[in-house]
């Protein structure tokens, strides 16, 4: 049975494993990493608990930190895991640092890279996470692509190898949460958006983060908005801004 380390360290990529844990039971030997990127209880342990999913066998509590303080603590601590377990390769989801720092530590060790959700672009290299994406595809053995348009995005930059559209796994974790009962639709399910904001371009910057509310307000239905811990900021948007009925 082959070995593979998955490393997870931020809310989405705890979704995005959990429906290929669930498929790989019986097929493949699954050893969590939990880097710590994201450690408050109802970013992070809740996902474990709601949607049954195994406990990480090693947790870095990597915490907060600058860009360079927090991968760099991933990389000394991630390299002693992977040289121990000997893995016949490392998954990694996304673009957040624990992307970037597990794709890194198993190219550097010879160990093939799996990137879920490669070759996605926003072309804005002001953003850290496409310093992330851009990275970890080139240095990934097995590219899981989500669109057409991502698989155009890596034939650009010269990558054609080993690269595989497999639609939206996000999509396949709604499926197995509904399956599983933990996804229950509402009476007003079909009459709102949901709406989350958290990267920290959309985030640092009042006058950013208060033009996509306006945005949201004016959309035909009404906005469901899930608050990150990093956009309390738009708190004192809200207070002066009455205009935002519709979120």
């Amino acid at each position: 049975m082959k070995k593979i380390i998955s490393i997870i360290g931020a809310r989405p990529q705890f979704i995005k494993h959990a429906p290929i844990e669930l498929a790989s039971k019986g097929i493949l030997d699954m050893v969590t990493v939990h880097t710590g990127q994201h450690y408050d209880h109802k970013m992070s342990q809740i996902f474990f608990e709601e949607l049954k999913i195994s406990t990480p066998k090693y947790n870095l509590q990597a915490g907060s930190g600058t860009h360079g303080v927090q991968t760099g603590k991933m990389l000394i601590d991630l390299e002693p895991i992977l040289i121990k377990e000997k893995p016949d390769a490392v998954l990694v989801f996304g673009d957040t640092n624990s992307t970037l720092a597990g794709a890194l530590c198993a190219s550097k060790l010879h160990i093939p890279v799996i990137h879920v959700e490669a070759g996605l672009r926003s072309f804005n290299r002001e953003m850290p996470e496409e310093i992330n994406r851009v990275l970890t595809d080139h240095v990934s053995s097995l590219l899981f692509v989500p669109t057409k348009t991502g698989i155009e995005n890596l034939k650009n930059e010269g990558i054609t190898k080993n690269v595989i559209l497999i639609g939206d796994v996000m999509y396949d974790m709604i499926k197995v949460a509904e399956a599983k009962g933990i996804l229950t639709k509402d009476e007003d399910y079909g009459q709102f958006y949901y709406a989350t904001i958290h990267r920290p371009y959309n985030t640092d910057k009042v006058e950013r983060i208060g033009s996509l509310l306006n945005v949201f307000n004016s959309l035909p239905l009404k906005v469901k908005f899930s608050i990150h811990p990093r956009t309390f900021i738009i708190e004192s948007f809200f207070s002066k801004e009455k205009i935002l009925e519709r979120i």
